[in-house]
């Protein structure tokens, strides 16, 4: 009996032993609230320009092929490949020595025809006197006043050859139609050009200039509405450079195309500078208005999630951060607008989303309003109705 009493007590002393273990086993598994490290941002108000964004291509504002009208051996190039030229500027010679000759003989012909045709007005005269004395017949009287006739229409020709002889010789030395650059020079002085065949050269006018660019057609009505009180500011911006180029929508194409849904515009610049070349892709704005007093927070302050974009926003009393779903407005090139959700003033997360959840605590990395240490420095935001940048 004592040694079954001695078996149970020590049965408890080890079952109590075990849920004491068990008990300080919990505690000590009981993890501290994290702090997490983030960087925060303040949303703030500003004038949003409300752009369309898309790709476009620099286009001359003029281009003229250069051909030769008349046919003949080039004597001279008076301009060097890649030179601005300026309209009437002599650009091209043609030897006009054949030309010349042919228009001293068409010379020699119009006075051979002229005596002809004086002679035969006399003799057309003479034969009508006769005619009406009785001494010839009418036939023979029409005779030669049809032929007297017939010498003045050699005569209109023979001036008409001439004066088209002449124009030719005109022919014969090419001037700039504008102010342009000229390109590739086609054929070296010395080769024998024909009239209307190879392009000589080809001039650029390239200031001012033109881009061309297309927007998908949903955003036609607004194009029409808000250029009928104005030319519209478009920014042309060149690849590695900072400062954009500024132009005016000049042209709204009057049909879409029906392949891509797309209308085509285009912009003209002034390029005084020659900044825009043509060929060159560039990334263009299209501004359509501006809206005042947007409310905007940095655009990695935005989350995606299952019910939509939110925003943690930071509680500066307690430093908890809290989940909020937001409506956002359109793009925004380094900036996001928010239409609902964020108050101006409030404090957003900018980095350090991944470690965050609802209620969580928070160190700020940085002051709200200042910049994190690692974070990307950013320019004046231009709002963005359509991502068409390359």
């Amino acid at each position: 009996m004592r040694s079954k009493t001695t078996a149970i007590a020590a049965t408890l002393v080890a079952v109590l032993g075990l849920w004491g273990c068990s008990g300080k086993g919990k505690e000590q598994a009981q993890p501290r609230q994290m702090i997490v490290p983030v960087a925060v941002a303040v949303a703030e108000t500003r004038d949003v320009p409300i752009q369309i964004a898309a790709i476009g291509t620099v286009e001359p504002y003029n281009t003229v092929q250069v051909k030769s009208q008349v046919t003949g051996e080039l004597s001279s190039v008076s301009f060097a490949e890649g030179q601005d030229v300026r309209k009437g500027q002599l650009l091209f010679r043609i030897d006009r020595r054949p030309l010349e000759a042919e228009l001293r003989r068409l010379e020699a012909t119009l006075a051979k025809d002229t005596a002809t045709s004086a002679n035969d007005r006399v003799q057309a005269e003479r034969y009508t006197a006769l005619f009406k004395e009785g001494v010839v017949s009418k036939q023979m009287a029409d005779q030669m006043r049809t032929a007297a006739n017939a010498s003045d229409a050699v005569l209109k020709a023979d001036e008409a050859a001439i004066e088209n002889a002449r124009v030719q010789l005109q022919y014969t030395t090419i001037h700039s139609p504008i102010d342009g650059r000229t390109g590739d020079l086609a054929v070296e002085p010395g080769n024998l050009v024909k009239a209307n065949d190879v392009v000589l050269v080809t001039i650029n006018q390239v200031n001012p200039i033109y881009v061309t660019f297309t927007v998908p057609e949903q955003y036609l009505p607004e194009i029409k509405r808000y250029s009928a009180t104005g030319k519209l500011r478009v920014e042309a911006q060149i690849q590695n450079e900072v400062q954009p180029v500024v132009g005016l929508l000049t042209f709204i194409d009057n049909a879409v195309d029906r392949q891509t849904g797309t209308i085509k515009l285009k912009a003209t610049f002034d390029n005084a500078d020659r900044r825009l070349w043509p060929g060159q892709f560039v990334n263009t704005r299209l501004t359509l208005t501006t809206q005042p007093n947007a409310v905007t927070v940095p655009t990695q302050a935005v989350q995606t999630g299952q019910q939509g974009p939110y925003v943690f926003v930071i509680n500066m009393q307690d430093k908890t951060a809290q989940s909020r779903p937001v409506k956002v407005g359109a793009a925004v090139r380094g900036l996001t607008v928010i239409q609902e959700g964020v108050a101006v003033g409030e404090t957003v997360v900018t980095d350090g989303h991944l470690r965050l959840v609802p209620n969580a605590k928070v160190e700020l990395k940085n002051a709200p309003g200042q910049p994190a240490q690692n974070a990307p420095g950013g320019s004046q935001p231009t709002q963005v109705a359509n991502q068409g940048s390359r």
